[in-house]
């Protein structure tokens, strides 16, 4: 089942892969701390999963995919349309009512039209990614068919740290990408935050596969763990200055 939203660092071409790790753990409760746009979810289509991210809109747009969401907003590729339902959804969020219905349509949305299919907020919380002028864009109008995949599966927007897991669960992360910036950002995902991801993993009694960017430090951290680690060769990245190069990218085993 093709994902319902685009999503950087979609994780669909790493399926395979994951399969034959998590074929022998079917009967295992399925966690993905960093679900993201649910492309290894999908892919695997486990009977039952705990599906987290930090991010609230997104968590409440597949809440109401398991609802069985209907589409009754009007979806155009068009600038002016875009930048309505942008400053509808920005009200929503300011007014209280960012997991409504409507919120959730609206996300849906914005993510198809908007530029790259970015989701990036401002620091007062409103989404301010602008219009991203495709030749054409496809709207779903019908997502029924997610509400019986999604059905035991249970959607969170925790810190991965207060998940609430069976000890042999198997735990798939995808953590963001370690890129080394050489200046500090308190709003994004730190070293220090995949250190304390990393560390947070090791320790879980279950299985436990990960995947980031095969940095030096990703490397060197999650060979200190205790990981066993393959190298890959991921799709080709999206970038501002036109690089297509392909991303080598680790895949970090443990308890399988």
């Amino acid at each position: 089942m093709k994902p319902p939203l685009k999503w950087a660092g979609g994780k669909r071409w790493l399926v395979p892969r994951l399969t034959a790790l998590w074929q022998p753990h079917l009967s295992r409760q399925y966690v993905e701390p960093f679900c993201g746009g649910l492309g290894g979810s999908l892919g695997l289509r486990p009977n039952r999963a705990v599906l987290n991210d930090i991010n609230p809109h997104l968590i409440n747009f597949y809440q109401h995919l398991q609802l069985g969401l209907d589409i009754t907003l009007e979806m155009k590729n068009e600038e002016k349309c875009f930048y309505a339902h942008r400053k509808r959804f920005n009200l929503l969020i300011d007014n209280g009512g960012s997991q409504s219905a409507e919120a959730a349509q609206l996300f849906y949305y914005l993510n198809r039209t908007c530029f790259n299919g970015l989701c990036r907020f401002n620091r007062s919380g409103g989404f301010n990614v602008p219009f991203g002028k495709h030749s054409a864009i496809t709207y779903a109008q019908d997502f029924s068919a997610f509400a019986s995949v999604f059905r035991n599966w249970v959607f969170t927007c925790h810190d991965l740290e207060t998940l609430k897991l069976e000890p042999g669960a198997f735990i798939y992360a995808d953590p963001p990408y370690d890129v080394e910036f050489t200046t500090y950002s308190s709003e994004g995902f730190t070293w220090d935050d995949q250190v304390r991801t990393a560390e947070w993993l090791a320790r879980h009694p279950g299985p436990v596969v990960l995947s980031n960017q095969a940095t030096p430090r990703i490397i060197n951290l999650y060979k200190r763990l205790g990981f066993k680690i393959e190298y890959l060769e991921g799709p080709r990245r999206i970038s501002c200055t036109g690089d297509r190069s392909a991303a080598r990218e680790v895949l970090a085993v443990k308890g399988l």
